[in-house]
């Protein structure tokens, strides 16, 4: 999932940063308000964690302009002011949920995977499918095609295309594997992930002249049109 960050400490920035991906989220991370409001406003995120105290714009006037944006993408809040006054604002001003400073890593994870769920509960079946150039893939149905072609893949290679779909455009390593495809949280020492890895490369691009699934040598492997 790709998450938009909009924190101005660099400390807690690189730490939830570091911390999401390891979980397998895209971070994108914005400094100030002004810029976190310019990213949001794309459309992309799947969930926006917006830090409440923020230099140029303040992280409740940039909820409030998605909201008026009708930008609906799910907003956590992090913010030092506690208060219940504090926290029915943030609220009402449009978030999703508010979170105290400090906190836990493992709450804010929980927080995340709520919010994720309960957007993804609620997105209407035409627009669950995820497109990566000429390849489209349905998660209700689990059918996948390229250029209209139907392509049979076995349970664990269609979850190993979702994962990498998800993900387009970025370097998905073999740990993010593992964990989020195999749920080993370890590495079981074997060539698992490259033969799989191999047979969905072979039945995405037998036919096709373009390549869509690519080794990213010493990194891991992306997925890109």
């Amino acid at each position: 999932m790709r998450v938009l960050l909009v924190e101005d400490d660099r400390e807690t920035a690189d730490y939830l940063t570091k911390g999401l991906g390891q979980e397998g989220h895209g971070v994108e991370v914005a400094a100030n308000g002004q810029d976190g409001l310019f990213r949001a406003t794309d459309g992309t995120f799947d969930l926006i964690i917006l830090d409440r105290m923020l230099p140029i714009l303040d992280g409740i006037s940039v909820l409030k302009a998605l909201r008026a944006a009708n930008i609906a993408t799910p907003v956590l809040v992090l913010s030092a002011l506690a208060s219940v006054g504090d926290r029915i604002e943030g609220l009402e001003s449009g978030s999703d949920d508010y979170l105290v400073k400090p906190f836990s890593f493992a709450e804010l994870l929980a927080r995340v995977n709520a919010l994720l769920r309960r957007r993804e509960s609620r997105v209407d079946p035409a627009d669950h499918r995820i497109a990566v150039g000429d390849l489209e893939i349905d998660p209700l149905s689990r059918i996948v095609r390229r250029a209209g072609k139907k392509i049979e893949l076995k349970p664990r290679e269609y979850l190993l295309l979702e994962y990498f779909a998800r993900n387009e455009g970025r370097v998905v390593t073999r740990t993010m594997l593992l964990e989020q495809v195999w749920d080993y949280h370890f590495d079981p020492g074997t060539n698992v992930i490259d033969v799989h890895v191999s047979r969905l490369r072979r039945k995405l691009e037998d036919g096709f002249e373009k390549p869509l699934l690519h080794t990213v040598r010493g990194a891991g492997y992306m997925l890109a049109a």
